[in-house]
């Protein structure tokens, strides 16, 4: 057995996590969002030319905003401040005003401040800074897991540039872990261990795009190592509870659960089980996805295919009864279905339309026909009186019969699709559409 230092041996590099340690220090050790940083692009361009503006980061954990920000900084020449918009408040940010102002006039030094998960700042606490990112006080860069249009000020979102950083792939993570493997100072290379290629691309694959969890990994299963080889054996131990990426209420979650919709509306139940597999095996509440489904097959099946609803609903109910993980097959049977299955969305459309109008039009009195006439004055009033009952009718339709207030007048809300069960009941449609125009076209009696 090769004989190595461990932790308590205080490694090169300080009791710093091997994450920190390997924290890129220059734009040349920086790896991923090659969108924003290969040469000729605009940020590669805002750092090289130092032209730098107030900006903000938006990406998930793990893909470099706070070192992306400190590097910024360093090429710069300009002094760093740190605050979390989990801890600061409104002081904190006037004493990092404050402090920026000291600087510019004492030093003629620039100020970058940097506040990570600024989407945490109430308005006030977004406020507090704006002034001074406008007179040049400081530079602002804001770090996000969240989609900076919800969640910042418009004003502060009109003097800030947003940049969109995308997870780490799994190549730009292998050599993330490779590096750090071996290199003697900040990283692993005293403890002389190799990593096997199978156990290189677990640690790649259970990272997540996450380039401070897969160092963290790597981290922990040097330590575990028996020998001076790290292999999937000892990265099974290590990666435990779900790899998948998933953010419970945050934008990737809403992604997730968008990119599951859209596959069961465009008809590919692959992509559909590849999606729901996501969100369960990340750890999301399967009865949030049983409601989701249900509607699903409202939104986008509709009377195309009346049983896709019945069988969400049954799912649902499986799932509550068999609970983790029986439950989920039923789940994904629904899944299927409703991808395969006839789809409209008319009914959705035709509800959204007759909405419209009912908060248009939210005053129109019931015609008077309608009208029920349980007293004697009801019926002195004519409630009623008019009114033809359907099963008295021919085909068991009272054609040309009106059924809305009069200001509004005859509206076609529901066009059923020429799929599914729908193409019947257009059919229908259309034939007592045309006994209407039929009746429109008699004169009356008499």
């Amino acid at each position: 057995m090769v004989s190595r230092p461990t932790r308590t041996e205080t490694p090169v590099g300080g009791q710093a996590p091997l994450a920190e340690r390997r924290r890129p220090r220059t734009l040349a050790e920086f790896q991923g969002q090659a969108h924003l940083l290969a040469e000729g692009k605009p940020l590669w361009h805002a750092i090289t030319a130092d032209r730098l503006h107030s900006m903000v980061l938006w990406g998930p954990p793990g893909s470099g905003k706070t070192t992306l920000a400190r590097l910024i900084a360093g090429h710069s020449g300009s002094a760093f401040i740190r605050l979390s918009a989990v801890l600061a408040g409104v002081k904190d940010v006037r004493d990092a005003v404050a402090e920026a102002q000291r600087r510019r006039q004492a030093e003629g030094r620039g100020t970058i401040l940097f506040i990570d998960e600024v989407h945490r700042f109430n308005k006030a606490q977004q406020d507090a800074f704006l002034p001074h990112v406008e007179d040049g006080t400081f530079l602002f860069i804001g770090a996000t897991t969240e989609n900076p249009s919800f969640e910042l000020n418009n004003a502060l979102l009109s003097r800030a540039r947003v940049y969109l950083l995308k997870p780490l792939t799994a190549a730009e993570i292998r050599t993330i872990l490779e590096a750090a493997l071996g290199d003697p100072e900040r990283g692993l290379g005293r403890l002389g261990l190799r990593l096997t290629d199978g156990a290189c691309s677990r640690l790649a694959t259970a990272a997540a795009g996450d380039a401070r969890r897969g160092l963290n990994l790597l981290e922990l299963a040097a330590d575990l190592a028996p020998g001076s080889q790290i292999d999937e054996a000892v990265v099974a131990e290590v990666i435990t509870g779900p790899v998948a990426l998933f953010d419970k209420g945050g934008d990737l979650f809403y992604e997730q659960i968008s990119a599951l919709h859209k596959s069961v509306r465009g008809s590919a139940p692959d992509a559909a089980l590849y999606w729901l597999a996501r969100m369960i095996e990340g750890g999301c509440d399967p009865r949030y996805i049983a409601r989701r489904i249900v509607r699903m097959a409202s939104e986008d099946i509709g009377n195309a295919d009346p049983r896709a609803l019945g069988l969400a609903l049954n799912a649902w109910e499986v799932q509550q009864r068999l609970g983790h993980p029986e439950g989920e097959l039923a789940l994904a049977q629904a899944v299927v279905y409703l991808a395969c299955a006839a789809k409209s969305n008319a009914v959705y459309r035709a509800w959204n339309a007759a909405r419209a109008d009912a908060r248009g039009t939210s005053a129109a009195e019931v015609p008077i026909h309608l009208r029920n006439a349980p007293t004697a004055l009801m019926k002195e009033l004519g409630h009623g009186r008019t009114y033809r009952y359907a099963h008295d009718e021919p085909e068991g339709y009272a054609a040309g019969e009106d059924y809305f207030p009069a200001e509004l007048g005859p509206r076609c809300y529901y066009e059923p699709v020429d799929r599914g069960l729908e193409i019947r009941i257009g059919e229908k449609l259309a034939h007592l559409r045309e006994l209407d125009r039929n009746a429109a076209r008699t004169p009356p009696k008499g």
